[in-house]
């Protein structure tokens, strides 16, 4: 078989894994939560035929974190995503700090573009991405198994497969492509834009340091201040920058600008730290 052919067949098997694993135990989850309230199993099977379990809000974040943690299991024990301490011997302890500020500094202008577009998210997922937001233990799923389960995928596996065929003089082709990909998975415009603008940063960390722990670091942080801002301020769940800042342009232009201050010098230091 051809080997670029094999490549995009591999990669198109890691996506296909992904979206499965998170439909089966979805509705595994459904099933067994129909049938713990009483439900016959006539009546499971109905809502499995119609799609329509109605998850509780713990529910659904059950069944998100089991998605993620099999998932990463499962990548790991296939060998589809390498699992080594090797980087972690050289002790990066630079590599992670700016990293994670990276994080910091890359969420507003991010949103920024976003809102550009004068795109909003399905009514769907938005109601879908606020139910697992607003539980406590949602916080299991969105800030710590998801990013894990995400770059072992989406780095670790697909970018890794990319690298592999697009070789050292064509890897921005391979991370551009990843970038898109994992942008795609997402689903809808505004987080197709905000997750392929940070899979280029993911992607590109993953190529220098050939591992996913800059990566899974840098993801944590960023959907943990989405977690704390949605739980902190739930009134400005469906608001914009310049509602967060009552309205103020000249608040919104000083706060990308000092964002940017964070952003630019940490890609630099990146760049000086990381090795290839």
């Amino acid at each position: 078989m051809n080997k670029n052919l094999k490549a995009a067949l591999d990669i198109l098997l890691f996506v296909v894994v992904f979206f499965l694993i998170q439909y089966v135990i979805t509705v595994l989850t459904g099933i067994i939560g129909m049938l713990a309230e009483g439900s016959s199993w006539k009546g499971a099977g109905e809502a499995f035929i119609h799609g329509n379990f109605n998850l509780t809000s713990n529910m659904l974040v059950i069944a998100t974190v089991l998605s993620s943690v099999f998932t990463a299991c499962l990548f790991a024990k296939l060998r589809w995503t390498p699992v080594s301490r090797h980087w972690l011997r050289e002790k990066p302890v630079g590599v992670l700090f700016w990293a994670a500020l990276a994080a910091l500094g890359s969420i507003l202008p991010s949103e920024w573009l976003v809102e550009q577009m004068q795109h909003t998210m399905p009514e769907a997922q938005e109601k879908l991405f606020e139910q697992i937001m607003a539980q406590p233990i949602g916080y299991i799923s969105i800030g710590i198994v998801a990013p894990l389960a995400e770059e072992m995928v989406f780095r670790g596996a697909i970018l890794r497969k990319l690298l592999g065929r697009f070789g050292e003089k064509w890897h921005w082709v391979a991370i551009l492509i990843s970038a898109v990909i994992f942008g795609a998975v997402h689903g809808n415009i505004p987080q197709f834009v905000h997750a392929a603008l940070i899979g280029l940063l993911l992607g590109w960390m993953y190529y220098r340091t050939g591992s996913i722990l800059p990566g899974v670091l840098l993801h944590w942080v960023n959907n943990t201040v989405a977690y704390v801002m949605f739980n902190a301020m739930p009134q400005m769940a469906d608001g914009k920058l310049i509602d967060i800042f009552h309205g103020s342009t000249k608040m919104v232009a000083l706060s990308i600008i000092f964002s940017l201050f964070i952003l630019i010098p940490s890609i630099l230091q990146l760049n000086a730290r990381m090795k290839k």
